[in-house]
């Protein structure tokens, strides 16, 4: 991936478990700046797709609303844990994580976001590009 993740918005993509199955295309949000990533999903009572928060290696969710899913990715957006956070917790930060991702609870199973998948993120304005 060439350069810094920037703020905005683009897709999110999963590749499905055979070859010839096209991948699963999400909404993506990104949350690159400091204020951004601060301010990630809190006040929201659901979320359209994912947000991709960049850098981050751990997430906390004091004064969430809702239960999120979490994703921990490497700098290559290789899926390194996935958890469910209830609201009021913290998360701590994981070894090798540089991204995280985030979602409604329940939604990166049905996705088919586990350990050791590589994801892909395309984002409008080259906001860090495709991996």
């Amino acid at each position: 991936m060439g350069g810094r993740w920037r703020d905005g918005v683009g897709r999110l993509i999963v590749p499905r478990g055979e070859r010839t199955e096209d991948p699963l295309v999400l909404p993506l949000e990104v949350s690159a700046s400091y204020r951004a990533r601060t301010k990630g999903l809190l006040g929201r009572d659901s979320v359209d797709g994912a947000m991709l928060l960049s850098p981050a290696s751990g997430v906390h969710t004091f004064g969430m609303r809702i239960p999120i899913d979490v994703a921990y990715l490497d700098r290559h957006l290789t899926v390194l844990a996935v958890r469910t956070m209830p609201p009021g917790r913290l998360g701590l930060p994981r070894v090798r994580a540089r991204h995280v991702l985030e979602a409604e609870a329940g939604a990166m199973a049905g996705w088919g976001v586990r350990v050791g998948v590589r994801l892909r993120a395309d984002v409008e304005g080259g906001a860090g590009g495709s991996v």
